[in-house]
């Protein structure tokens, strides 16, 4: 069944890239909803964005939507990769400016707050979307891929120059809670003279060593250093399944992904939802359900977490 969040949960922060204070309200919503954010400080627009592909606008450094008066909001790639971990289709997500908060730079926080309030079940059939033949888009030496498969599995593959990262592969099959146990807790992270850069154009204002990880070269500089060897292939992973979730529905597919990023992600589901033939809505039996992102995600599970 369709699945809904059990209570009303606040986040407060600061914007990664305006480094103002947000503050942010995820409310169960009822079936067929889907994911909307809505501002609450606009008025004399609609203020309701659907988080869905088609509502994706060009942006290198976060995943930003946009509905038809031109209202905005920014890095929602961690609360939507939280919401499809937990498998939850439908809420509504009130926030009082333009930038979801970055608290620690991962999806932990949004999953534990959520869990805590837990899970409500919906009078609704759960649909998915399964992918029927291979669609794969490229920028360069970035590559994006979808191939048939009967649950999300994420394949992920990045090359840095910086030693603190180099080069990183990781493979998931997303469901009996691997989301909570394997990538939920891992932080954007970026090199030092990126943070130069961005600062310099008025960027990453928000961004500090305790919610990013940031390296130079062999060093990794911010305190406690990493939380996983390999947390960097494990955050594009994590930002891999936020990118996805703006497909509408869990998506039956094998993602793979070799240095890429948030456009060329969403640039392979519209490259997807372009050829109808190569996908098919699908109601999921009990078996398949549990097969999908969010089954099998306990309370016991995030006890160490």
């Amino acid at each position: 069944m369709q699945t809904t969040l059990g209570a009303s949960v606040t986040f407060t922060g600061i914007g990664l890239h305006s480094g103002k204070p947000v503050r942010m309200l995820a409310h169960p919503a009822p079936a067929d909803h889907g994911i909307v954010f809505r501002r609450t400080d606009v008025s004399g627009v609609d203020p309701r964005i659907p988080a869905v592909w088609d509502h994706v606008t060009p942006s290198k450094l976060c995943t930003l939507i946009v509905n038809a008066d031109g209202v905005s909001v920014s890095t929602i790639e961690h609360i939507m990769a939280a919401l499809a971990g937990l498998g939850i289709g439908n809420a509504l997500i009130e926030i009082d400016g333009p930038e979801v908060p970055i608290l620690d730079g991962s999806s932990a926080p949004f999953v534990k707050a959520i869990r805590r309030v837990g899970l409500r079940r919906l009078d609704a059939d759960l649909r998915a979307i399964r992918v029927l033949s291979p669609i794969e888009v490229r920028e360069g030496e970035a590559v994006a891929r979808l191939e048939p498969a009967a649950t999300l599995e994420i394949d992920f593959a990045i090359d840095f120059a910086d030693e603190a990262i180099g080069k990183q592969a990781k493979s998931l099959k997303m469901a009996n809670g691997a989301f909570v146990r394997e990538l939920m807790d891992s932080r954007t992270f970026c090199r030092q003279a990126d943070v130069d850069f961005m600062r310099a154009n008025g960027l990453a204002l928000g961004g500090t060593y305790e919610n990013a990880v940031v390296v130079d070269g062999a060093e990794v500089l911010s305190p406690g250093g990493l939380r996983h060897s390999d947390e960097a292939v494990r955050h594009k992973m994590l930002d891999a399944m936020g990118d996805l979730a703006l497909a509408g529905a869990p998506l039956m597919a094998r993602y793979v992904g070799n240095r890429a990023g948030h456009a060329l992600t969403n640039k392979l589901l519209r490259a997807l939802f372009a050829q109808p033939e190569a996908w098919v809505w699908e109601t999921c039996s009990p078996e398949q359900a549990h097969r999908l992102p969010g089954a099998g995600v306990l309370r016991g599970s995030l006890a160490a977490r």
